[in-house]
């Protein structure tokens, strides 16, 4: 049985409080970890939308628990997304002791997709079980929203909450860069709004990621008519107004572009990039008779993205386009393992 240890750290502690708490935590006797299971654009979408947003006053750890063996979820206060209350999972290297400010963990960042969490990758996959993760690496799965498309909501012009991306990029950054042994190097990875959010952050925020990898990627929402339907439909998910996020996508179609890893190729130039998709029929790891007409239209959008990246002079971009194959967990986990050497590559660590 797992131990759940929790901390609940007053907002005004300071540091070496925060710290000598997380090592109570992080030491506690634990049973073996499970098996499985800025705003970058002006609200009227003139502004440079490739330009990280300011801070808005930054975020804070409430409390930490240790959930199994070098599994820690922060509990993350965020003015960005109007003072709430968010989960982020860290998956620990050996020897990680925030305490050491000499240390600091290179990170790899993996992105939830829609209607997941942030302990999907953890809670779905083998990803704990990892051995060259374990050695060297600090895994960062934060949260992102049921339907939060890693994006800073329009709000019809508004703006403000949720703000995810800024969220992710200023202020958890700085948080786990500040106080929780995160380095400064860093590459990211993520599946379907994941992959999304993964190319898009890679290509909104210049150097921030080293590498990026998206699998079932949402890449091209702005292909034909079919994907821009099917995306307001996951906007209006759970009952919101699908304008919320990303407005119109006619009277708002700069926005949208700002948001479509098609219309940022050439951000995505100077990195390695890896794309991987099925084609929405019966695979080898699906239940018989399976489709997913999602998959489908996925693949459509990989297939534009990895064409645009070739004419736009991109030299490091890995395809894995393997044919059958659904919008599903087994290929994801597979195609983290199949993306990892280069991953880790762009960090110089060993896979």
């Amino acid at each position: 049985m797992i131990a759940h240890v929790t901390a609940v750290l007053h907002p005004r502690a300071g540091l070496p409080v925060v710290l000598a708490v997380l090592l109570l935590v992080v030491l506690a006797p634990t049973a073996p970890a499970l098996a499985t299971g800025a705003p970058a654009l002006a609200v009227d979408g003139t502004a440079d939308t490739a330009r990280p947003a300011k801070q808005r006053g930054g975020a804070e750890v409430v409390a930490v628990t240790q959930v199994a063996e070098r599994q820690v979820d922060l509990s993350v206060r965020s003015q960005a997304l109007g003072g709430r209350t968010v989960k982020v999972r860290l998956l620990t290297p050996d020897g990680w002791d925030p305490g050491d400010r000499r240390q600091h963990w290179p990170t790899l960042w993996l992105l939830h997709g829609c209607c997941g969490d942030y302990t999907s990758w953890t809670s779905l996959t083998d990803v704990a079980g990892i051995d060259s993760l374990r050695d060297d690496v600090l895994v960062v799965m934060p949260e992102a929203g049921w339907n939060g498309w890693y994006s800073d909501w329009w709000n019809h012009g508004r703006g403000g909450d949720p703000a995810w991306e800024t969220f992710h990029t200023v202020e958890l950054r700085q948080l786990l860069e500040r106080d929780w042994a995160a380095g400064r190097d860093r590459v990211v990875a993520g599946l379907s709004m994941g992959g999304q959010g993964a190319l898009q952050y890679a290509a909104r925020h210049p150097g921030m990621f080293k590498a990026a990898a998206a699998y079932s990627g949402s890449v091209h929402p702005l292909l034909n008519d079919e994907s821009v339907d099917r995306i307001m439909g996951f906007f209006a998910g759970q009952g919101d107004d699908p304008l919320r996020v990303w407005g119109d996508p006619v009277a708002q179609r700069r926005i949208w572009a700002a948001h479509d890893p098609f219309h940022l190729a050439k951000r995505l130039r100077s990195i390695p990039v890896y794309l991987s998709c099925g084609d929405g029929t019966t695979g080898p790891l699906d239940p018989p008779g399976s489709t997913s007409a999602l998959e489908a239209d996925f693949n459509r959008q990989n297939h534009a993205l990895a064409a645009e990246l070739e004419r736009v002079g991109a030299k490091h971009v890995t395809t894995r386009f393997y044919g059958p194959g659904t919008h599903g967990w087994a290929y994801w986990e597979r195609e983290l393992h199949t993306s990892l050497p280069m991953l880790l590559g762009a960090l110089r660590v060993e896979s």
